[in-house]
């Protein structure tokens, strides 16, 4: 059997330096601390904004003086998520990662290569003696994941390059050339709990093992989605009994579909095997239902112990929100160039149940900023209607496409000269840093590439091997071919 080489040796050495760094999203100062070490001790022009961005500059080689200056980009903090049965630190341990086959992998966790192979990349290019290129700047932004507030929060002129490549994509062979603006519902039902009637019994459901993924890439991949499964049950038991609610949890990121959860219910004890039969005939159900996609679903039912629960009223207000919350695709993109895309869509991403409230995380994104309005609406009616109080933060922008892009000309032909045939170019349903440098630099010419990822936010994340050299090598292509100022 022939085994993987991780290949190009340059970039997956600096992967692996960067994995032994923790860098949760929010909590990156050992990063921006390597980072700006690194740069110094290379003898390279190296900055670290207010916000914490990063920003290393390297001369042109000789030649290459004349060529317009191309900052590349990407973030340096990761998702962090695990098995639940994996003991891990994320603010303390380093990844652990194996090969498997032509895939990078990491043991129970995400493995980080969103966007630590970005970063390793830029590392490796500045780290070079050999590469010929034009001036480039390597930027490394902070808490993309959570709210892109590195890059809303850069400093005016950080930035001084005329082109931009992004590299934060996840499909080898793709160009993108716009992403969705995307926004967060937060919200809030708030309530005193109380005692449970009398001769009522204690369940707990819960389910695990779900593909889950990432709310904007995937979220027209018909994933089961942990809180909605959950929540469909409830209210089919709502419709026949009078069930309180005391527990919900499930999600942990806004920007992931979750892949588990649980509840824990009272029912009327004459009901409580009712309710085991119907979980069984409802789990079955779903199992068909996402047999694809979601084959190693696992679920169960027990017992356990009693506490106080939510007022009726607000039990089944909370479980009606979740049964009705929009979840999937909402729209289409009409626009022919951008190939049939997802244009709006809504993810219901967390639930968290604390002592006198439940608070509900979900998402909203779309390419086209008046319907992103029109979807953030809807949620925040929806859960007003059901008597919780609702907070938006004010999001992202949509990065347009721009269809006179010297940039993408370049990065198309050389994909072509280098592989014999065409790459595709398109938008991406997710937010890119792109969209909020597109308002602070409106005359920056901007494409995002980057190799394969699969299952990222999750800790089935894993990288192809193959695709980062072949990325690898497009990008010294491109930096050969930037045309003059």
């Amino acid at each position: 059997m022939t085994k993987t080489v991780l290949k190009p040796a340059c970039v997956f050495e600096q992967f692996a330096r960067i994995n032994e760094i923790p860098r949760p999203s929010k909590r990156e100062e050992k990063m921006i601390d390597y980072l700006r070490k690194w740069g110094e001790s290379h003898n390279l022009d190296t900055q670290v904004d207010k916000t914490g961005n990063v920003i290393i500059r390297k001369p042109a080689t000789p030649g290459y003086e004349d060529r317009k200056t191309v900052i590349l980009q990407s973030h340096m903090d990761m998702v962090c998520d695990k098995l639940v049965d994996v003991d891990f630190d994320f603010d303390n341990d380093a990844i652990q990662t194996y090969i498997d086959g032509e895939w990078l992998t990491a043991k129970g966790t995400t493995l980080g290569a969103d966007d630590g192979i970005g970063c390793a990349m830029e590392l490796a290019l500045l780290d070079s003696n050999d590469i010929e290129h034009g001036p480039i700047e390597c930027v490394f932004t902070r808490d993309e994941e959570t709210q892109l507030t590195g890059a809303s929060g850069m400093e005016a002129g950080f930035m001084t390059g005329d082109m931009l490549i992004n590299l934060d994509s996840e499909d080898e062979g793709q160009i993108f050339v716009s992403c969705a603006g995307g926004r967060s519902t937060f919200a809030q039902f708030d309530f005193t709990r109380e005692d449970a009637p009398e001769d009522y019994f204690f369940i707990e459901g819960a389910i695990k093992g779900l593909q889950g993924g990432h709310s904007g890439d995937d979220i027209d991949k018909k994933r089961a989605n942990a809180i909605k499964i959950l929540a469909r049950f409830l209210y089919l038991e709502m419709e026949k009994m009078p069930i309180r609610l005391a527990q919900f949890n499930s999600g942990k990121m806004h920007n992931a579909i979750p892949r588990d959860g649980k509840f824990k219910i009272a029912v009327p004890t004459c009901e409580k095997e009712t309710v085991r039969v119907d979980w069984n005939i409802f789990i079955s159900q779903v199992e068909e239902e996402y047999h694809v996609t979601d084959s190693a679903l696992e679920a169960s039912m027990q017992s356990t112990e009693a506490e106080k629960v939510l007022p009726k009223a607000m039990s089944d207000n909370f479980i009606r929100a979740m049964q009705a919350v929009d979840n999937g695709v909402f729209a289409i993109c009409q626009d022919e160039a951008l190939g049939g895309m997802v244009e709006t869509s809504s993810n219901i991403a967390s639930i968290v149940t604390e002592e006198n409230c439940i608070k509900a995380v979900s998402s909203q994104r779309s390419n086209v900023m008046s319907n992103l309005d029109n979807m953030c609406n809807t949620i925040k009616a929806l859960f007003e209607l059901a008597g919780a109080s609702v907070e938006q933060n004010d999001g992202y922008p949509a990065w347009k496409m721009n269809p006179n892009s010297q940039l993408t000309k370049t990065v198309v032909d050389t994909y072509k000269r280098l592989f014999g045939k065409d790459p595709i170019v398109r938008g991406i349903h997710a937010g890119l840093e792109c969209g909020l440098f597109s308002e602070r630099y409106p005359n920056l010419d901007m494409v995002s590439f980057g190799p394969t990822l699969r299952f990222v936010h999750t800790p089935e994340e894993r990288i192809h091997i193959p695709t980062v050299q072949m990325v690898w090598d497009h990008l010294l292509a491109v930096l050969k071919e930037v045309p003059v100022k």
